[in-house]
């Protein structure tokens, strides 16, 4: 996988506002936020889309719904939406794995 702006947050290259971190997954607040709270929870392990994950990923992606859900409760949300873009068409723009986690607003549906 080439290296992203997200394999520099994980080896602090480059600061971010780090919400949570354990030996698989990191936790950031958004720097382009589309909603009163967004964060990133992404995967140490470098995938650049869900789509490359294989069955021995299976416990790493329940753990970064984890994270997310235990972030969000810190982050006091009750209600929020998880968003995970696979591929350029999806509007990934970060090739490294993602789940964007929003809240603090109402969301309408279909997301767009």
């Amino acid at each position: 996988m080439a290296e992203t702006i997200f394999s520099k947050i994980i080896s602090k290259e480059i600061p971010a506002d780090i919400l949570y971190e354990d030996d698989m997954a990191l936790a950031f607040r958004d720097v382009n936020p589309q909603a009163p709270v967004h964060f990133l929870v992404i995967p140490k392990k470098p995938l650049e889309k869900l789509s490359d994950a294989q069955a021995e990923d299976q416990a790493l992606l329940g753990h970064l719904l984890l994270v997310a859900n235990r972030v969000a409760a810190e982050e006091g949300l009750s209600d929020f939406r998880l968003n995970v873009n696979n591929g350029a068409g999806a509007s990934q723009t970060v090739f490294h794995l993602h789940v964007h986690v929003l809240g603090g607003r109402p969301f309408s549906w279909p997301p767009g």
